[in-house]
């Protein structure tokens, strides 16, 4: 990555570089759970998002669900999630979540959602039920939260900290210049601030991850992890930003993995607790891990 992001931009249809591509999982666990999804027609965002890591978190016990539908009300510039009128609130998803946990008998599961900027409470009731479900339902099963900002509303991450997830994670996404074109309807010192509130109010574990290949310069990743850290964040996920489709935002860089090694060790000398930063790595990768 230079500091002069215009001569990083892609040629249209450049290849993937070697160390984007990945094996089809394998493995008996992989196959295992991926015959108990089949069978019960479960909903894991591991699945639905074609992850690369899929086998890997499988392996090791780690699956990601999503809540509130599949129609998102924001509409991100990176994210291949549909935009639009979402369908009713399903009050019986909390069940059908934990239910799913159980039968696939997740170690660690990392529950995200659309935004539901519709809604009053903007998804944060739902959110504290399927949490409270799934301890109910799997009670050796530990969890991560990656939730929306809530628009900051402090009353509605409050749900959120009152059912005590091991983790909380709130994406940043990308740099501070970058975020009004690469998440249109989301402010980068609110995200900021949703990271530090959550930890003023006790919460243990609070992560964040960074998309990298938008057009950003080298110091203005280094920013990031400097304003990350300024507000108390635990951990932090940095990973290659691909594009899900042709009305998305292009990838303007292909990341070196030098450069992923070296974002992760000035992470590691900034004091934080964990870095997992390489090109394809997502927000949860290792998930289980970073409850240490």
């Amino acid at each position: 990555m230079n500091t002069d992001t215009a001569s990083n931009i892609l040629p249209e249809r450049q290849a993937k570089p070697k160390w984007l591509r990945v094996k089809l999982p394998t493995g008996k666990k992989y196959t295992e759970l991926r015959g108990l999804v089949d069978k019960y027609k479960l909903n894991t965002i591991c699945t639905s998002g074609s992850c690369p890591n899929m086998g890997e978190c499988w392996g090791e016990g780690t699956a990601t669900f999503m809540i509130l539908g599949n129609i998102c009300t924001r509409s991100c510039g990176f994210c291949g999630v549909k935009t639009g009128r979402p369908e009713t609130v399903d009050w019986d998803e909390p069940e059908k979540v934990a239910r799913s946990i159980k039968i696939m008998k997740i170690k660690h599961a990392v529950l995200t959602s659309v935004d539901r900027d519709d809604l009053k409470d903007m998804g944060s009731i739902m959110w504290a039920e399927t949490v409270k479900a799934v301890r109910r339902m799997n009670t050796e099963t530990t969890l991560e939260t990656l939730i929306p900002d809530f628009q900051g509303i402090e009353q509605h991450i409050d749900r959120i900290i009152a059912v005590a997830p091991e983790v909380v994670s709130h994406n940043i996404e990308t740099v501070r210049r970058l975020t009004r074109e690469v998440r249109i309807q989301a402010k980068y010192d609110r995200s900021l601030g949703v990271l530090k509130y959550l930890k003023s109010q006790g919460q243990r574990r609070t992560k964040s991850g960074i998309m990298l290949g938008l057009g950003e310069t080298r110091e203005e990743v280094i920013e990031t992890l400097h304003d990350l850290k300024a507000n108390d964040v635990d951990v932090v996920t940095i990973g290659q930003y691909l594009q899900p489709s042709k009305k998305h935002l292009p990838v303007k860089q292909f990341i070196n993995p030098d450069q992923f090694k070296e974002f992760e060790e000035i992470g590691l000398e900034l004091g934080f607790r964990h870095v997992e930063s390489s090109a394809l790595v997502r927000s949860s990768y290792r998930a289980q891990k970073h409850i240490l």
